[in-house]
């Protein structure tokens, strides 16, 4: 089962992170790193990490002894800006990932991990770029698919992600909600022996019967009710400021989160390197380490690597 690893922001611990989870014998034997060859062999040098490469021009001419750079040749090492941001590092970090998702719609990969991109620095050259989640299904042409992050503490799914507070209250809506219950369930089955879900209230006390706001009785209870109807064991909506701490005791088996940070605080709070970035509702799989560029720590060998050995890991679990 072959498994692409995009590289990331150039300028970022992408590169280091993959030389070392190879040394250290984290990641799978069967792997192939979509990205550039001139920035894996700096790394690789100025780290002093001795790591053996090997420069790939088709994704089945590699060979487990080596990391296989499958190069795109976008980046040589006079762009490399070590811990800056850069428009060319950004446009090509885009460019490995659409390039990943060429390779598993084709299904010459069987799914693919992506390092950290820069957000700001790919909005340089693509000025609407808000994340890898929606740009991934963009090109897979799907609309109903979701974020995931998920540890061994807690699981947590999202109605929305990249957009703001106003636009997320907009997005809790029956179906949405309904649909992303679906897909949790769904991961669930490879993930754990039971599928309980929680779902979360939007407002404070998820509304406290209309007090707070109406959304949670409109829009959110009515989702839980036709989930549960069609035989999902799902329940809420609950007080988000409890949740999450009966989901950690083991009452529930993930939770549906209204919004981006309603989600990301306790996971990252919880289990920081530990957290794997899982898009639901691709015809394709794919999982993210749960981390970002880190330019602060860049090429200087101190990045962990434990969520891409877990997003590995998670990856060949669901594909």
């Amino acid at each position: 089962m072959l498994i692409a690893i995009t590289m990331g922001d150039s300028s970022g611990v992408g590169p280091e992170i993959i030389l070392q989870g190879f040394k250290k014998q984290e990641l799978p034997s069967d792997f192939i790193v979509i990205g550039d060859w001139s920035v894996m062999n700096f790394c690789n040098r100025l780290l002093k990490f001795d790591v053996p490469l090997r420069k790939i021009g088709d994704p089945l001419a590699w060979k487990c002894d080596a990391v296989n750079i499958l190069d795109l040749g976008l980046l040589q090492e006079a762009d490399i800006k070590v811990g800056q941001l850069s428009r060319a590092s950004g446009y090509a970090a885009l460019k490995y990932v659409e390039h990943a998702t060429e390779l598993a719609l084709a299904k010459r990969i069987a799914a693919f991990v992506t390092m950290p991109i820069n957000k700001e620095a790919t909005r340089l050259s693509e000025p609407e770029f808000t994340g890898h989640t929606e740009h991934i299904a963009k090109l897979c042409g799907q609309t109903n698919c979701t974020m995931m992050l998920a540890s061994d503490k807690l699981i947590v799914t999202h109605i929305s992600t990249h957009v703001s507070l106003r636009k997320a209250i907009d997005a809790v809506q029956t179906e949405r909600i309904v649909n992303v219950i679906k897909l949790t369930h769904d991961a669930l089955l490879k993930l754990r022996p039971r599928q309980r879900i929680a779902v979360a209230g939007l407002n404070p006390h998820a509304g406290e019967s209309g007090a707070f706001g109406s959304e949670d009785e409109a829009q959110v209870a009515p989702a839980v009710v036709c989930a549960a109807a069609q035989g999902l064991d799902v329940h809420g909506p609950f007080p988000p400021d409890t949740i999450f701490m009966q989901a950690v005791k083991g009452k529930y088996d993930a939770v549906i989160c209204m919004y981006h940070d309603q989600g990301h605080i306790p996971l990252k709070l919880l289990d920081f390197e530990g957290g794997i970035n899982v898009t639901l509702g691709l015809p394709i799989m794919r999982t993210s380490v749960d981390h970002g560029t880190a330019f602060d720590i860049a090429y200087k060998g101190v990045a962990f690597t434990r969520s891409l050995r877990d997003a590995c890991a998670l990856a060949v679990k669901l594909a």
